[in-house]
């Protein structure tokens, strides 16, 4: 069973931009093999995946109780990086409909996390604080979003993510 949920895995991911429905078929038939497996992280694989199509296809509702599962289940097979991976994009979730107040405690979670953690990868860093920084700024707070927008700047340099630092400039020049 795990041979035919890697391979439609395989197939959504190059279906995701030609044909998000058909990679959507895809990952909820995955899902429905990773349940009757009972194979947790394979179905926090299929989950993840299945969540982001559903942001890409606007489906926040489902995108957003997708990644829940997924922290539900990284949370309790104890894998911090990856729980706090599928916070963070539940607060981007919150953030893009604008339940601010629900975010935020997903990025200081995941942030937390990240910096705690020795083998935080930067850009998954960066990201989470790229998230927060435009949370801070969209709620007023323009001095912690100049710190996190730095910080983020710093790590996307740093792993050659040139969009990330350009967009840190950007807001940096506008909040100063």
């Amino acid at each position: 069973m795990s041979q035919a949920i890697d391979n439609l895995l395989v197939l959504a991911r190059h279906a995701r931009f030609d044909d998000p429905d058909g990679a959507r078929r895809d990952l909820v038939e995955a899902v429905a093999l990773a349940r009757k497996a009972e194979d947790p992280l394979q179905l926090a694989k299929t989950l993840t995946a299945l969540g982001q199509i559903e942001r890409d296809l606007h489906r926040m509702d489902e995108a957003l109780r997708h990644y829940e599962e997924v922290a539900d289940i990284y949370r309790s097979v104890d894998i911090p990086l990856k729980f706090a991976h599928a916070v963070r994009h539940a607060g981007d979730i919150h953030q893009d409909e604008g339940h601010l107040q629900l975010a935020e405690p997903c990025y200081v979670e995941a942030l937390t996390i990240y910096r705690a953690h020795p083998e935080t990868p930067p850009l998954d860093l960066a990201n989470t604080l790229r998230g927060l920084a435009l949370l801070k700024e969209a709620i007023g707070e323009p001095k912690e979003s100049v710190a996190l927008w730095q910080e983020a700047r710093n790590l996307y340099a740093s792993v050659n993510v040139e969009a990330g630092v350009q967009e840190s400039e950007r807001r940096l020049k506008h909040l100063g």
